[in-house]
């Protein structure tokens, strides 16, 4: 009677088992255990990689871990407090506040009282503002904690400096390929069956993950679920199965500013095809236009200026386009004027003469203009031989007087270099020809 009593119990756990196993997301049963099974991460804790000699050493220090979502911050913590004999503490900013920390803060010290150290993770540390992120500054010193925070966003803007001082910055990459392909070998080993999707449909939906391994498992799991065993699906059932996913961009993040920077730069480096792609990522991910249309203005006059004067009416007509238009049909204006910017000769010989220029001016800015430059309204003004000696330039015959226009204490200068490019080489031309009349003239 008790071995059958006894084989109905174990009976029941085994099925309990199991069952909580079944309600667990697939991404939580394939977290890893150990430094060795984080994938994508190789640069960290691979052979050589920093955290992976920290681990060797046995001296974990506190850190920052800054990448995008669905890459391990939260999973290297866990594995790096089991790494160590410190008592592990989790909380995240978004949920927690002064009150939580000061408990977090006061456990750590009676551990520490006691001989053990503890770890604190903190997920979306950035959200914490500079007063609460001064909290963590002396029981980070006397160390009573060690800190572990996970950032999607730049510590540099985000963090205190104080707080980064005292902390070393590990730089977590998105999961690429390789990465993604390993997710799913684990995921068809646990579940026991092939992923059901053909080559082009496998393709789509490593895009879709947009270098998430969390949202990458959760939609694998979405895709065991609902195709039946036996059954491979395409590209347009997939599409139909999982709902799409928005970018990641936030108009107040690193993203925003990554994508603008990049497009800029591609603008500037004469890559339309670039330029395109950035302009587009920003558009699907609900950028105001207007944003990227300043920028490409900025881009005109920066970048282009008189090497393509027609670069900035160029955009200013986009502009003008896209108010009168709207979306969708403004894009093919900000298109057309973003393959205008890219493809034009560019010069930034007017932005680094202005720079001359004001640092000349910073220099001598009490100087007065040459009196044959100032006009003379008064009998006063004109016995102190304001305008005299002023020769209009229209009544020569080259239409160039030659004179001076520096102030008298300050010989001539030259701000502006133009380029061997675009419109610029006629402006050099101009600029030699004009040069010789000085001399001829004597001014």
């Amino acid at each position: 009677m008790t071995d059958l009593f006894t084989q109905k119990a174990t009976e029941n756990d085994d099925a309990a088992q199991n069952k909580g196993t079944k309600m667990r997301p697939l991404a939580d049963l394939l977290r890893p255990d150990s430094l060795d099974d984080v994938v994508g991460q190789d640069h960290l804790i691979g052979a050589g990689g920093a955290l992976s000699r920290m681990v060797d050493a046995g001296a974990l220090s506190s850190l920052i871990l800054w990448g995008p979502p669905g890459c391990g911050k939260t999973t290297i913590a866990r594995i790096l407090a089991n790494h160590s004999d410190l008592h592990f503490e989790q909380i995240s900013a978004i949920f927690s506040g002064v009150a939580d920390l000061r408990k977090c803060f006061e456990g750590a010290k009676i551990r520490k009282s006691n001989g053990q150290g503890t770890l604190l993770f903190v997920d979306e540390i950035h959200r914490f503002n500079k007063s609460q992120q001064d909290a963590f500054l002396p029981v980070m010193e006397d160390g009573t904690i060690t800190l572990i925070g996970a950032t999607t966003e730049n510590p540099s803007f985000e963090l205190n400096a104080a707080v980064l001082s005292r902390a070393q910055v590990f730089v977590l990459k998105r999961l690429e390929d390789d990465a993604l392909e390993d997710l799913i070998a684990r995921a068809q080993e646990q579940t026991g069956r092939d992923l059901p999707l053909d080559e082009e449909a496998r393709g789509l939906i490593k895009m879709m993950a947009d270098g998430d391994g969390r949202y990458f498992l959760s939609m694998i799991e979405q895709v065991f679920a609902q195709v039946k065993d036996g059954q491979v699906i395409g590209e347009a059932e997939l599409l139909r199965m999982l709902q799409k996913r928005a970018p990641l961009y936030d108009k107040g993040n690193d993203a925003h500013f990554n994508l603008i920077s990049a497009f800029h730069k591609s603008l500037r480096g004469s890559d339309v095809d670039g330029a395109l792609y950035w302009m587009a990522r920003m558009l699907q991910a609900g950028e105001d236009p207007e944003y990227i249309l300043r920028r490409m203005l900025c881009v005109a006059s920066e970048d282009i200026s008189m090497a393509d004067p027609q670069a900035l009416t160029i955009a200013m007509n986009a502009w003008q386009a896209y108010e009168r238009l709207g979306l969708p049909e403004g894009e093919l204006a900000m298109a057309q004027a973003c393959v205008y910017l890219a493809t034009a000769p560019k010069s930034n010989a007017s932005y680094m003469a202005l720079a001359a220029a004001k640092q000349a001016a910073r220099q001598t800015g009490s100087l007065m203009p040459p009196k044959h430059a100032m006009n003379a309204p008064t009998k006063l003004m004109k016995e102190q031989g304001y305008k005299l000696g002023y020769q209009y330039d229209h009544d020569t015959p080259e239409g160039f007087a030659g004179q001076n226009y520096f102030p008298d204490d300050l010989p001539r200068q030259k701000f502006y270099n133009p380029v061997e490019r675009g419109f610029e080489r006629d402006i050099q031309k101009r600029l030699e020809y004009w040069d010789k009349l000085r001399k001829q003239k004597g001014s």
